[in-house]
This record gives C-alpha cells, structure tokens and sequence, in this order.
C-alpha cells in the first residue's frame, strides 16, 4: 500500500482534535469550525491533489463560473449558456457594418467596453430586444446550437 492510501486510511481514525492538527500540518493555517466530516474531506482532497494534480485549469475556470452563478442566481442547475473559448472572436453584420466581440473569461468585449451578456450586445447594435445569442449565429431559431469555429 503507498504512502497516500495509508494517510487517508489514517484519517479515518482520527480524532476531531487530530484532525485540526492535521489540517494546520496539511494547509499551512487554522482549520475552519466545521465538522470532522468535512476536515476529513478537505485533507484526503489536498493529500490526493498532492500526490496526483491538480484539476485542469478549465476545469477550475467552469467551476468559478458555476459558483459565480450560484451566488448571483441562487441555482445550480444546467446553464444554457454558450460555452465559447477565451480569445474566440464573433462577427455579425448589421445594416451594412460589421460588428466583432471578443469572448473574454468573464464575458465579451465589444466597442473597448466590458459586458456580462451577448444580448446586452445585440441590443447596443440593434436598439432592440434580442437573444444575443442567435443574434451572433451560435443558436437557430429550433433552439440547436450552430457550429463556431474558435480561434485564439
């Protein structure tokens, strides 16, 4: 048995006090008042990221985003929102201009300006109420989502 099973095995016995003990040996800093349970979660998980990595920074980023949406929304649920990658750039025309939005890691830019959603674009463009975006040709009218070519 290596080293990390046999410290998570540990952790199963140890005793609340032990477990704050641990925690400061593992994070460096003062276990938060919470249950033993929880303790025993946060070290296996830092102990197991130790010896195998870290999650992907992708990952990390969708689960920011998806905590993001819980405090601002209060649901957890699937978003249906687009997933388009940092540095994509999207251009539509509009009454004979053309009009291109970079997709930022916290929304879009557009203009030299920052914005949260597609459809505050639309609406800047177009003065009108529109679903950013089947505005910028990444859903059809069915509600299918269109192909993208990402560039960055």
């Amino acid at each position: 048995m290596d080293h990390i099973e046999d410290q998570l095995k540990q952790l199963l016995t140890m005793s609340p006090a032990q477990l704050r003990s641990f925690w400061r040996d593992t994070y460096s800093n003062v276990a938060p008042v919470v249950g033993p349970d929880l303790l025993r979660r946060a070290i296996a998980h830092r102990l197991q990221e130790r010896a195998h990595g870290s999650l992907p920074k992708a990952t990390k980023t969708k689960i920011d985003r998806l905590r993001k949406r819980v405090e601002r929304t209060g649901k957890a649920g699937a978003s249906h929102a687009i997933a388009l990658k940092t540095g994509t750039r999207l251009v539509r025309s509009w009454n004979g201009k053309s009009y291109h939005v970079l997709v930022c890691d916290s929304g879009f830019e557009f203009d030299g300006r920052h914005y949260a959603s597609l459809s505050h674009i639309a609406r800047q463009i177009t003065g009108a109420h529109w679903s950013g975006p089947r505005f910028f040709g990444l859903r059809k009218r069915s509600g299918f989502k269109a192909k993208v070519a990402a560039n960055g």
